[in-house]
């Protein structure tokens, strides 16, 4: 993968998320790809299980929300990226995510592991 692949990977990604139903999930992702929604949760295996946390997960494909991302770093067949996502017009709930992603030779994710961040968070040091 390199940079420009992996944006565009990002693009599809996120026009999935807008979209009705799950189909697109088949381009996106490996069929036995490991969703990791945080550090600290059990993954997600196989298109149909992430098909069905996207089902849970999101409001619809008519979810009001703004993403921006960057590509980080890319080394091979693995990449971090940097998202952040505001839902709501206006917003109303903020996230900051680091995403680690890694492909197979067809270019379809087999493993998507996020570390999401919320202004409301605890830092670590003792402050939100």
């Amino acid at each position: 993968m390199d940079r420009t692949q992996v944006e565009r990977w990002v693009s599809g990604y996120e026009l999935a998320w807008r979209s009705a139903g799950t189909a697109a999930l088949d381009e996106l992702f490996a069929p036995d790809a490991a969703y990791i929604t945080s550090p600290w949760a059990r993954p997600v295996v196989g298109r149909a299980a992430i098909s069905e946390l996207w089902q849970a997960e999101r409001d619809g494909p008519d979810e009001a929300f703004t993403m921006t991302s960057e590509v980080v770093a890319v080394d091979g067949d693995t990449a971090v990226v940097r998202v952040a996502v505001d839902y709501g017009d206006p917003a109303t709930s903020r996230w900051r995510d680091l995403w680690v992603l890694r492909w197979d030779a067809d270019g379809r994710c087999t493993a998507f592991e996020e570390w999401p961040f919320a202004p409301d968070q605890p830092d670590g040091h003792g402050e939100g």
